[in-house]
C-alpha cells in the first residue's frame, strides 16, 4: 500500500478524504492535489481509483457538480449485503438486482474481484449484467452470491 510522506495515509485512503473534504470538480484538481501529498499519479492510475472507490460526479447540496463518495460506500462484502437484493441467471448472463442506486458501486467492486470466469459486466441504475463464459459459470456466482448473501432463491 503506498503511503505519503507527508500524511502517512495510503492513496484511496487520501482521495477519499479529498473529495469527501474539498470540492474537486475535476480529475486534474485531484491529481494535483495528491501530488501536493506526496504521491506519484497518473490520470489512468486516478481514473481507476475514482471507479475503485465507487466516487461519483455529481451535484452536491449548493449545485457544484463535483466528485463525491457514493452514498454506499462499504468493503467488498458489505457492498454486496448492503447493495444486492436479488441474483438470477438466464444462458451464460448472471443478472443481478440491486437497490436503486447502488448497481454501479456494486459492479465495479465486482471487476476488482477479478474473477476469471467473467467475461464483462454492465451495470445500469439497479440492475447488471454479468456475461459468464459458461451457463455453468453463470449458475455458481448466482449460487455463490445467494448462498454468501442469504438472498432467497
Amino acid at each position: 500500500m503506498e503511503k505519503s510522506d507527508k500524511t502517512g495515509e495510503s492513496k484511496p485512503e487520501a482521495i477519499l478524504r479529498l473529495v469527501s473534504e474539498e470540492k474537486i470538480s475535476r480529475q486534474k484538481v485531484l491529481i494535483e492535489r495528491l501530488r501536493e501529498l506526496g504521491y506519484s499519479v497518473t490520470q489512468s492510475t486516478v481514473s481507476r481509483d475514482i471507479k475503485k472507490l465507487g466516487i461519483v460526479k455529481t451535484s452536491d447540496s449548493d449545485g457544484i457538480v463535483r466528485y463525491m463518495v457514493s452514498a454506499v460506500r462499504f468493503s467488498d462484502k458489505s457492498i454486496f449485503t448492503a447493495g444486492v437484493t436479488s441474483a438470477d441467471y438466464a444462458g451464460n448472463t448472471a443478472v443481478i438486482k440491486c437497490r436503486a442506486g447502488t448497481a454501479q458501486a456494486v459492479c465495479a467492486t465486482l471487476d476488482t474481484m477479478d474473477y476469471p470466469d467473467i467475461v464483462g459486466t454492465l451495470a445500469g441504475d439497479d440492475t447488471i449484467f454479468v456475461l459468464m463464459r459458461s451457463e455453468n459459470d453463470a449458475k455458481h456466482i448466482v449460487g455463490k452470491l445467494r448462498k454468501e448473501l442469504q438472498l432467497d432463491d
